[in-house]
């Protein structure tokens, strides 16, 4: 699934119990892909999520994995995510030496290639490699932590980001990452976005499986109205 046409739920693990997580892909089991957060400590403050919890996830699961690379190195460590099976892989464009390397690289491995930008990262940055570009994560909170609030002045960036794509008549998945929740996903779907990571909002709730299926819904119905 391309998610240019339809909206996707991406449940982020970082918000699962790691001591039950087999069990708590299960309860996921009707999301469109697993979100899988990776942090180095340096890039962004906390540590967690090697290649071998990826190549555990990918075991659990049958959905797609997405692999997001908050390190500050993604050139020295993206083989062992491809390695691992990641089928999405995000890379920040703060942390780049070679996008267009990894790019190609991701690509080589069968997997899709993306570039995440931080909330205070501006779209001309991607200027050079959006053609190359699978998938798009705009995130819309400063990343590191999980359960922070959605930052609304990012609703104009992935306006922006929308209205660039068309113009130059390219597709990819625009994915967003932070504060999902039923409140905001219409509005952040009539902006634009259609793969949405939601982390507590989905393993904070008490059926696991509806919140999925409201948040998939509004962000469709919303499309459609905006269409």
């Amino acid at each position: 699934m391309e998610f240019t046409d339809t909206c996707g739920i991406a449940p982020s693990i970082l918000s699962a119990n790691q001591l039950t997580l087999g069990e708590d892909l299960d309860s996921i089991a009707t999301a469109d892909v697993i979100h899988v957060d990776v942090m180095d400590g340096h890039f962004v403050p906390n540590v967690n999520f090697g290649p071998s919890l990826v190549a555990a996830v990918k075991q659990g699961t049958s959905l797609p994995v997405d692999v997001h690379l908050m390190v500050s190195n993604p050139d020295d460590t993206l083989g062992g995510y491809l390695d691992a099976g990641a089928d999405y892989v995000s890379f920040h464009m703060e942390a780049a030496r070679h996008a267009h390397r990894m790019v190609s690289q991701i690509k080589a491995a069968g997997a899709k290639a993306a570039v995440a930008l931080n909330p205070g990262t501006s779209l001309a940055s991607l200027d050079a490699i959006l053609s190359d570009l699978d998938m798009v994560l705009l995130m819309t909170v400063d990343p590191g932590f999980g359960g922070q609030s959605f930052i609304d002045n990012c609703l104009p960036k992935i306006q922006e980001l929308s209205h660039m794509c068309k113009v130059r008549c390219l597709s990819p998945i625009i994915e967003v990452d932070g504060g999902i929740k039923a409140s905001n996903i219409a509005q952040v779907a009539q902006a634009g976005a259609t793969l949405f990571v939601a982390g507590s909002s989905v393993f904070g709730a008490p059926d696991r499986a509806a919140a999925i299926q409201e948040l998939r819904q509004l962000a469709n119905d919303a499309t459609a109205l905006h269409a």
